[in-house]
C-alpha cells in the first residue's frame, strides 16, 4: 500500500476534526486554569491521532463489506477501489487500537479514573459509529454523535490531563468548556452532515437511513447553514471570560465560510462539493484557534 493510498484509508484530510479540539483545549487550559502538562498532553495527542485513524479505517472496512451496491464497494469504496488487502486494513486497526489503549491506560494512571470514563464513551462511539447490528452512520444520530465526540469529548480530555490537579466536575465547568468547544462541533457536524447530502443516493441505495432519509435534501441544507451561523456564536465568549478578546480576530473568515456554504447549497456532489466542508471546517475552527492563541499573547 503507498503512503498517498494509506492516507487516504485514515482520511487524513479530515484530521482537523481531531488536531484542533485537542490545541483548542490546550489554550483554554492555559488561559482559564493557568495550567499546561505537556508530557500528557503529547501522549494523549498519540493515542487520541492512532484511534482516530482506527474509527475511519473500520468506516471504509465496514463500507465495503456490508455495501450491498457492488459497483460502490468495487469502484468507490477504497478498500474494492486500490486493491487493498481487507487483513492488512484489519491488521492495521488492531496494532493502532492496541497502542491507543496502552497509551490511553497510562493516562489513566497518571490523571485518574475520569480518563477512562471518558475514553470508554469515545472508544465506544468509535466503533459503534460504523459496526455492530445497526452503525451510527447508518442513523440519524452521526451528525450528533460525531460532533460531540469529537468537537466536545476531544476538547474536554484535552483540557482535563492538562488541568486534572484543579479541574472541579461540575455544571459550571463543563458548561464552560462546551460553550468553547461548540463551534468545533457544529462544524465537525456539517462534515457529516454534508457527507449524507452527498451520498443522499448511494445511502438509500445501502438501506442507510441518515438525517437526510427524513428531513430530504432542502432541510439537510438548512440545518448544514445553520449551524455554520450559530458556529460563529463565540463572538461572545470574551464577555463571559471564556476567551480572550483577539478571538475576533477569527471572524474575518466569515466571507470564506459564506462562499463554501453557497457552493454546497448550490450542488450536492461529492467530488465536487464535499470538500467546501471540510475547508468551512479547516478555515472555521483553525482561525479561531489562531486567533485564541494570538489573543493570549497579545489581545487578551
Amino acid at each position: 500500500m503507498s503512503l498517498s493510498v494509506f492516507l487516504e484509508l485514515v482520511e487524513i484530510k479530515a484530521k482537523t476534526a481531531s488536531v484542533i479540539p485537542f490545541l483548542l483545549g490546550l489554550c483554554f487550559s492555559y488561559y482559564y486554569f493557568h495550567q499546561l502538562n505537556w508530557q500528557l498532553s503529547v501522549v494523549f495527542f498519540i493515542a487520541m491521532f492512532l484511534f482516530n485513524m482506527v474509527v475511519d479505517m473500520l468506516d471504509n472496512y465496514s463500507d465495503y463489506y456490508h455495501a450491498d451496491n457492488k459497483e460502490y464497494q468495487q469502484k468507490t469504496n477504497i478498500i474494492g477501489r486500490e486493491n487493498i488487502s481487507p487483513k492488512l486494513v484489519l491488521t492495521l486497526m488492531i496494532v493502532f487500537t492496541v497502542i491507543s489503549t496502552i497509551l490511553g491506560l497510562w493516562l489513566v494512571v497518571k490523571a485518574g479514573l475520569a480518563v477512562l470514563w471518558m475514553g470508554i464513551f469515545c472508544f465506544a462511539v468509535g466503533y459503534l459509529y460504523s459496526s455492530g447490528p445497526v452503525p451510527i452512520s447508518n442513523l440519524p444520530l452521526g451528525e450528533l454523535f460525531s460532533g460531540f465526540t469529537m468537537g466536545f469529548m476531544i476538547t474536554l480530555i484535552s483540557v482535563y490531563i492538562n488541568t486534572y490537579q484543579v479541574f472541579t466536575w461540575n455544571f459550571p465547568t463543563l458548561f464552560s468548556v462546551f460553550l468553547v468547544a461548540l463551534s468545533d462541533e457544529l462544524w465537525i457536524s456539517n462534515l457529516m452532515l454534508a457527507n449524507n447530502l452527498c451520498d443522499a443516493e448511494e445511502d438509500e441505495s445501502n438501506h442507510r437511513k441518515t438525517i437526510i432519509h427524513f428531513i430530504g435534501i432542502k432541510g439537510g441544507l438548512i440545518a448544514f447553514t445553520a449551524k455554520n451561523i450559530l458556529a460563529y456564536y463565540y463572538y461572545f465568549l470574551p464577555f463571559l471570560g471564556l476567551a480572550p478578546r483577539g478571538i475576533w480576530l477569527s471572524l474575518l473568515a466569515i466571507p470564506f465560510v459564506y462562499k463554501q456554504n453557497k457552493l454546497l447549497i448550490h450542488k450536492q456532489v461529492k467530488t465536487e462539493t464535499f470538500i467546501t466542508a471540510v475547508k468551512t471546517l479547516l478555515v472555521g475552527s483553525a482561525s479561531q484557534l489562531v486567533a485564541y492563541f494570538i489573543g493570549i499573547l497579545f489581545l487578551k
